[in-house]
């Protein structure tokens, strides 16, 4: 059996504020498997997006151990950390986080070239055609909807293939029938790459397409 993509064990995380610290995640253990889609559901503010954060080694955590694809983050500086979500970890945001000087084609070809990839500008418009943004490879972001923009995002993430995807509230910023049509893409292509997924929502029918679901109430797993 495989090792899990994601381990969390009694993971706190203790923010400063100008009242006082305040507890974001307490004594939160977790874990991710290969292949597997967990959805994290909660209230707003009781850490969801401080999860993932975590997770891929974006925050440290005040207590406790996070491991991702086998490594203990706590030993690794911010560059070795980003050497190793290279190619294997991709996120998903819910304001897109394109870059804004740069056409779909050129943000989706971007992680390929940094991977490496001497086909990446071929492999961008197969993942564009994909999302069916084919007569959108130059336009840039601020021609683009807010729908258009979140299928850019979502082919950038899966073009090199990862194994293990972060979504936070992929569909947070889009109307009922966008938010749809990117929540096919996602669960579709996920499933096709063979990625893991840990997707934070707030939308019940979302979360219900997980394989299940790690439900967080004042920081701690409630449910998992």
């Amino acid at each position: 059996m495989s090792s899990p993509l994601i381990v969390l064990e009694n993971v706190s995380l203790t923010l400063p504020s100008a009242a006082g610290p305040v507890e974001i995640l307490k004594g939160l253990d977790a874990r991710v498997e290969a292949g597997e889609h967990v959805a994290v559901t909660g209230p707003s503010g009781s850490g969801k997006s401080s999860l993932i954060a975590l997770a891929a080694g974006l925050e440290q955590p005040t207590g406790g151990t996070v491991r991702l694809l086998g490594e203990d983050l706590s030993k690794l500086d911010e560059d070795r950390r980003a050497r190793l979500r290279r190619g294997q970890v991709s996120l998903v945001f819910q304001s897109f986080h394109l870059l804004p000087n740069m056409t779909a084609e050129e943000n989706v070809a971007a992680p390929l070239e940094i991977a490496g990839k001497a086909d990446a500008f071929p492999l961008a418009r197969q993942w564009l055609d994909r999302v069916g943004l084919m007569g959108r490879l130059k336009h840039y972001p601020h021609q683009l909807s807010g729908g258009e923009q979140q299928r850019v995002a979502l082919a950038r993430a899966l073009a090199t293939r990862p194994r293990l995807l972060f979504a936070d509230e992929p569909t947070g910023n889009l109307d009922a029938e966008n938010a749809a049509h990117v929540a096919d893409l996602l669960f579709g292509l996920a499933q096709e790459t063979g990625a893991a997924m840990v997707l934070v929502t707030h939308d019940p029918a979302l979360a219900a397409r997980a394989d299940r679901r790690i439900v967080l109430r004042a920081g701690r797993a409630v449910s998992a």
